[in-house]
């Protein structure tokens, strides 16, 4: 049986992805932090871990990011999920009587312009989305509403009080499925890498240069400071093509030359987007 860890509890949106990407069998790890998932998969206590990388309303996961540079995981998939938010509460509490909204920072920011009509509830910050649910169900909290996916509701007996309160409909999430072991991608799919540009005048673009000069399509670039190097960054690329494929293995290899650190995080296949 596939093992796959994710962050948060059961019906989290990590959890949708897993089953979204490895179907109703795999058996799901819930950890309550990301580096737990990670941590999971580097030991061989899961086989995959899925973690979300980047909101298509509110940007890039940059913890994960720092994350995909800590550990080995190569990167073998993608999944994008349609993102509802709903308002729950336990059965029987009306909405005038939620003084709190409890959920993760990110969904708190992606429904404010809901919350702002809520004026008498305090926005309270929680690790999960679902653990916001489960806490207030076994807490009984009768004064408080969690922002959570409509698995969670169920999952957690809770009523939906107001249904998809997110600032913006065209809401997806992007994850990536990690895994010790490369996918095999000879043709096609898309490349994730990072690297370290030199400290001097035109490094940027001549590291950029390298895939436009042959064709190759960046479809993403994403910068974190380097660790140790104030004002120094690293720049995280999504690609088009596979590493094995000849013109994106010469526009590596240029890379390599003009650049102080290359790091190949996974070739593999342009995943599908779950609308539901």
């Amino acid at each position: 049986m596939i093992s796959v860890a994710y962050q948060g509890e059961p019906g989290a949106h990590s959890e949708r992805a897993a089953r979204a990407f490895f179907g109703k069998e795999a058996k799901l790890i819930a950890c309550e932090h990301f580096q737990d998932a990670f941590r999971f998969a580097s030991a061989g206590r899961s086989r995959y871990a899925i973690i979300p990388i980047e909101n298509s309303v509110f940007g890039s996961v940059h913890q994960n990011y720092d994350l995909l540079l800590a550990h080995s995981l190569k990167i073998v998939g993608e999944v994008s999920l349609r993102i509802h938010h709903h308002l729950m509460a336990l059965p029987g509490v009306p909405v005038r009587d939620i003084r709190f909204i409890i959920s993760h920072p990110q969904a708190l920011g992606q429904c404010d312009e809901f919350i702002r009509k809520m004026k008498r509830a305090k926005t309270v910050v929680y690790y999960d989305t679902a653990g916001a649910a489960k806490m207030i169900r076994e807490e009984e909290r009768r004064n408080a509403a969690a922002i959570a996916s409509a698995q969670a509701a169920t999952t957690y007996r809770l009523r939906i009080l107001r249904r998809n309160i997110e600032n913006n409909h065209h809401n997806y999430t992007r994850f990536l499925v990690l895994s010790k072991s490369s996918a095999s991608l000879k043709r096609g799919g898309k490349t994730s890498l990072v690297f370290a540009a030199r400290n001097i005048p035109g490094a940027l673009f001549k590291s950029l240069a390298v895939f436009a000069l042959r064709d190759v399509n960046m479809q993403k670039i994403e910068s974190r400071p380097l660790q140790g190097k104030p004002w120094e960054y690293l720049f995280y690329l999504d690609i088009l093509g596979s590493a094995a494929e000849e013109k994106v293995k010469q526009a590596l290899h240029h890379l390599e030359e003009v650049s102080t650190f290359v790091r190949i995080l996974g070739s593999y296949p342009v995943g599908r987007t779950i609308e539901g």
